[in-house]
Order: structure tokens, then sequence, then C-alpha cells
């Protein structure tokens, strides 16, 4: 095992693959989401203020991607820029930065506050730990990159996040436990559907919409 781990993990010229497990990758998906929830929690910000300026700073991605995809120049210095975090398949499509900002922004403008943050925290956790445990111990598919260890991991994930965050809003109760329980399924189940969707964008937005109605039967946010 230790030896499959380093092997993953080496330093290699080429681009990664979706298969690879890609640490630096993962590291930049949970930093960039924490500094933002770090910046809105600071800054003072309101929500709608944060979702508009996400909103807009996507629109921008978009555009730079479009542009680099059609620029060769650019495409390359971007790729030399970026390669750390890249994946093979980026090199000649869209990238998953401006739907990281997409979702996050359609998250925090639809769903009520804790349960859009709740959502953010889905995406910034269970996505990148998902897929380590699935890359690493995946064995059985449930679909073609999907497996069902890494769909308990994204459960697990999704579960104590719940948990710990109601924990800090709210009072310990047998609601928060029923909630964190379904929200987990929730988390996972959003998780499933970057299958189809980029994780990025469907993983806030599912399981914001899962956890909005989900506290319509189970208040606690």
């Amino acid at each position: 095992m230790g030896q499959s781990l380093l092997s993953q993990v080496r330093v290699s010229e080429s681009f990664r693959l979706r298969s690879d497990l890609h640490i630096a990758r993962k590291l930049w998906h949970m930093a960039t989401g924490l500094i933002g929830l770090t910046v809105y929690y600071k800054s003072g910000l309101s929500i709608e203020t944060m979702a508009t300026a996400l909103l807009l700073f996507a629109a921008l991605a978009f555009m730079v991607e479009f542009f680099r995809l059609r620029n060769e120049r650019v495409n390359k210095f971007l790729m030399v820029l970026m390669k750390p975090v890249m994946r093979e398949s980026e090199k000649n499509s869209v990238s998953g930065m401006p739907f990281y900002a997409l979702g996050v922004s359609l998250s925090l403008f639809f769903f009520p506050e804790r349960i859009a943050i709740l959502s953010v925290l889905f995406l910034i956790f269970a996505d990148p730990i998902a897929s380590f445990c699935g890359i690493l111990y995946g064995r059985d598919k449930i679909l073609p990159n999907k497996s069902l260890q890494g769909t308990i991991a994204a459960f697990s994930v999704c579960y104590i996040v719940t948990l710990v965050f109601g924990l800090i809003h709210t009072s310990p109760s047998m609601n928060l436990l029923i909630f964190s329980i379904f929200a987990g399924a929730i988390g996972a189940v959003s998780e499933l559907c970057s299958q189809f969707v980029d994780d990025n964008l469907c993983i806030p937005v599912i399981s914001g919409l899962g956890l909005f109605l989900l506290n319509f039967l189970v208040s606690v946010f």
C-alpha cells in the first residue's frame, strides 16, 4: 500500500488524469473554498454581495477559458502556470474553476445562508475526500467513475460536517442527528451526480436543494 500511495503522488512531467490521486489539486480545492468562506465571514459582506461577486468571477473565468481554448499561446502559458492543479482533460476543455465559482454562487443566491454554507462545505470537503478514497480503495463500482467506497466516504464526510456545523449553530438534539444522517445521504447522492455534471456545479446546487427541502421536514436551521 505504501508503494502504491507513493506512486500516485510522485512528481510527473505529464498532466494528471482523473484516476490519479492528484494531492495538489485536492488541497487547492479545499484551500480555495476555505479562503472564500473566511473572506465572507471576516469581511462582513452580505450573502447577496458575495454571491454576486462570485457570479461575476465565474463569468470572467468562463471568458478566460473561452479565450485560452482558442489561443494556443495563452493556453500554453496558463497550462504552465496552473499545471500543479490541472488535469490532462482540461488542456483542451473548460477547467473546473469557473464551475466552482458558479456552483457556490448559485447556492448562495437560492438557499438560506446556513443551508448554502453547508452545501459549500460539502463541496469543499466531500468532493476531494470521496475522490481520494475512491481512487485508493474503490473496488466496487457503482458508476464508471464512482465506487461504493468513495460514496461511503462522501456520506461520512457530509454527515460529520453537518453534525459539527449544526453543533456550532444550534443546540444538540435528535432532530440534528436525524438531519445529519439524511444530509450525509444527500451529499453522497450529489457527489454521484458529478458523473454527469461537473462536480463543482452539481454538488453545491443539488445538495443545497436537498438540504433546503430536508429542513422543512426536520427543522434544524
